[in-house]
């Protein structure tokens, strides 16, 4: 069944040319066809006076949602997690992986190739488990292992091209190898959970790493006498850095500080959620870990973060009123950028003709009230 034209008008409409005050979107056949401002065209008008209209967000950190998790094998609950997060806003998301034992994992990625083949994920991300024990967060210490050119030829055979992105610490055994035989393979080499110091980053990034993982968190802190990773991701042009914006992972002068840094060209919003988000505080498994969510902080038993509830539409509204970012920084942040990552931008993260009609509406406080999926309504804004 093919998707309604709609015409969604009135609204505040963020495009890469700018912000289109009492601005409209004419979509037609699951892509958007026309974008412009003043008097819509006749048809079936959906009024957004008031609103903002922004690109669907784009999430390439997220672990589980919605009581599902992305590192079981029973693709319902792939389902679960990818339906939780479009209800918040994520119409395009790859699945993160978590550290496990090369068998489980090729498992795991098998399973979830089938999703990415199938268009329900932009891909898999694998964190771990080529990652430093020292700076392990909610992985097992003991799957950790260093990237030795088989077991990463292991784990990309395994997903047929659908592993997008590997994140690892450079200091291990083969590190910087390792970024090279990703980067070769047309994969996203990420630095994180690292201990390394700045002359170990340097050689990830000249081989080709080009994503900070979740920066600041799960790496050696940023030091006046040894910068350490993140004196190296936050400075160079060619590092994309991921912020989880929950306000938590992050104090808010530190997501203002990175993201006014990095600028829109850098910035990426992620989520690193959970299985727990979009269901409730309890008692849930993170990999083989348990994990306690309470008041929405997902922790180990050590009082350890154990990735986030976060959503991204509440990741967006944190970096405008809390990070001091503009909306379209924010736009650029969760959307265009990520998109631009994936090599999807010619698709999906920006309002323009010819891309598909992913669209979120916000109210004027930034809370979400629609979500449109190639032209069908997800949340509804009547």
């Amino acid at each position: 069944m093919n998707a309604p034209e709609l015409i969604l008008a009135g609204g505040q409409v963020v495009t890469p040319d700018g912000v289109l005050d009492r601005g409209w979107v004419r979509v037609s056949g699951g892509e958007i066809a026309e974008v412009g401002t003043g008097p819509a065209p006749e048809g079936q008008v959906v009024d957004l006076r008031g609103q903002w209209l922004v690109p669907g967000f784009v999430d390439i950190h997220c672990h589980g949602g919605g009581g599902g998790s992305f590192t079981s094998i029973e693709v319902d609950q792939a389902r679960a997690a990818i339906a939780a997060h479009r209800r918040h806003g994520t119409t395009t998301m790859m699945a993160s992986l978590v550290s496990a034992p090369l068998p489980d994992l090729t498992k795991q990625i098998s399973a979830l190739s089938d999703l990415v083949v199938d268009g329900e994920l932009a891909g898999i991300h694998l964190e771990g488990p080529f990652l430093s024990s020292a700076r392990c967060g909610a992985h097992d210490p003991a799957i950790l292992r260093a990237p030795e050119a088989s077991a990463v030829q292991q784990v990309l055979d395994a997903g047929r091209g659908t592993v997008r992105m590997v994140t690892l610490a450079p200091e291990l055994p083969n590190g910087v190898e390792a970024v090279r035989q990703l980067v070769d393979h047309g994969v996203i080499a990420a630095v994180g959970h690292t201990d390394a110091v700045l002359s170990q980053v340097v050689p990830a990034v000249e081989a080709g790493a080009t994503v900070a993982t979740h920066l600041f968190n799960a790496m050696r802190p940023l030091h006046h006498r040894e910068p350490g990773p993140i004196g190296v991701l936050l400075e160079d042009e060619r590092v994309t850095v991921e912020l989880i914006c929950d306000l938590v992972h992050l104090h808010p002068a530190i997501v203002q500080l990175a993201a006014s840094h990095a600028g829109t060209g850098r910035t990426v919003l992620v989520t690193d959620a959970i299985s727990a988000t979009d269901a409730g505080d309890g008692t849930y498994e993170l990999g083989k870990l348990p994990v306690t969510v309470t008041d929405g902080e997902a922790r180990l038993a050590d009082g350890s973060l154990a990735g986030s509830t976060l959503t991204m539409d509440v990741a967006f509204r944190n970096l405008v009123e809390s990070g001091g970012q503009s909306v379209p920084a924010a736009v650029a942040a969760a959307s265009t950028k990520p998109a631009q990552l994936l090599g999807l931008d010619d698709r999906i993260g920006a309002i323009r003709p010819g891309l598909a009609a992913d669209l979120v509406v916000l109210n004027p406080d930034l809370h979400l009230t629609g979500v449109l999926k190639n032209g069908t309504w997800a949340v509804d804004p009547s």
